[in-house]
């Protein structure tokens, strides 16, 4: 008689204890369909109305001077290579040189200058994360500055290649 009272109050606890389990599954899900619902509001907020052609166009060009902007106001690098490329860019068009040649004087330029924003960009964010040190922000600043190194290499190369046979 003992044995199967036993059984009936482990029996018993465990039907509590799945229902416990069962309202606490519930109120996790409504808690997610909650916070979903909060997070899409927020991303809804984010995003403009009525954003479609022309004005589009417009939202997209003054987002992208106001990142260029920042840029220059907050990247000695980026600046020295702006200056860079407005010495580089004028004697281009006045040397004597074919225009695939020019053509490729410009773009070398102006891959330094890509790669260096989207290496800003990628420090931003990595900045924005965490103040704490971790290998793997770490890793990323370098693999951008790498990029930046190689363009630069690049430009080098591109430009001495083209311009040594003129001085010689």
């Amino acid at each position: 008689m003992q044995r199967r009272y036993q059984d009936k109050e482990l029996f018993d606890n465990l039907l509590l204890f799945r229902t416990e389990i069962k309202l606490l599954l519930e109120a996790y899900e409504r808690n997610v369909t909650i916070y979903a619902n909060k997070t899409q509001k927020i991303i809804n907020k984010m995003k403009p109305e009525n954003n479609h052609g022309l004005k589009r166009v417009f939202r997209a060009t003054g987002f992208s001077m106001k990142g260029l902007m920042s840029a220059w106001k907050n990247e000695a690098a980026f600046r020295q290579e702006t200056v860079l490329a407005c010495i580089m860019l004028p004697i281009v068009l006045l040397i004597n040189i074919s225009t695939p040649e020019r053509i490729l004087l410009i773009m070398t330029v102006l891959i330094v200058l890509i790669v260096e924003l989207l290496n800003s960009a990628i420090e931003a964010v990595v900045d924005r994360i965490g103040d704490e040190i971790h290998p793997l922000s770490g890793q990323a600043k370098d693999i951008a500055s790498a990029a930046v190194f190689i363009s630069l290499v690049l430009c080098a190369l591109t430009w001495s290649i083209i311009i040594w046979p003129l001085l010689f």
